[in-house]
């Protein structure tokens, strides 16, 4: 079975930064792309980041030059690196493979901008 564990959100004030990971299984994680999803309590999913199987990047325009997608495919491992947050960042962190097909979501992890 294709598995996600992400990890890393808390609460943390507006300006702060935050590292979340995404532990992948049941795969050749070094064979996919990766993305990071959000998802704020009655509004859509929406994609934030993703990377591709050779490290390519792209970046929803909200967060561009706050936050980092990278991988580690020795440790099965994607992240996501977010600086300068804001109280609109504020949401459940998801990730997945590309091609994102069907996708099964985990838990997720929460991630909370105070103000």
């Amino acid at each position: 079975q294709v598995q996600f564990v992400e990890s890393g959100g808390g609460l943390v004030q507006p300006g702060g930064s935050l590292r979340l990971s995404c532990v992948a299984s049941g795969f050749t994680f070094s064979n996919w792309g990766m993305a990071w999803y959000r998802q704020t309590p009655g509004k859509q999913r929406e994609l934030v980041a993703q990377i591709s199987s050779h490290g390519g990047t792209s970046y929803m325009d909200s967060v561009k030059g706050r936050f980092t997608i990278s991988r580690d495919d020795a440790k099965n491992t994607a992240y996501l690196q977010m600086n300068a947050l804001n109280v609109e960042d504020t949401a459940t962190y998801y990730c997945y493979r590309l091609p994102s097909v069907r996708p099964t979501w985990g838990v997720g992890t929460q991630v909370t901008v105070s103000s």
